[in-house]
């Protein structure tokens, strides 16, 4: 089983994240933040199922339309660790409503 480790990086996303979700009075934003890091869990077993992007980084797609977030992560198999880079939502990352990934 690989270990997955969150850069300092991610505290802010999750930060901007939870002040998004404020703003739209969004119910129980806890449990979007518990649905990101179960999805993140999934890391642990698959490191490779997220989409290849450059430099040797991946994306995982997790969820869809307001619920719709990507990480952004690169796996280093030589320490069998997953570092997951940043946290955005699908909007953010540019995905449109069209998109069939979003």
């Amino acid at each position: 089983m690989s270990r997955v480790e969150l850069a300092p990086e991610i505290a802010g996303d999750f930060d901007r994240i939870l002040d998004h979700l404020a703003s739209h009075e969004v119910e129980n934003p806890g449990q979007r933040l518990g649905e990101i890091i179960a999805a993140l869990d999934i890391l642990e077993r698959n490191p490779l199922i997220g989409r290849p992007v450059a430099n040797a980084k991946r994306e995982l797609v997790i969820g869809r339309r307001s619920h719709g977030y990507v990480a952004l992560y690169r796996y280093v198999p030589e320490m069998d660790t997953v570092f997951v880079l940043a946290i955005r939502s699908q909007r953010e990352a540019g995905y449109s409503e069209r998109d069939p990934a979003g």
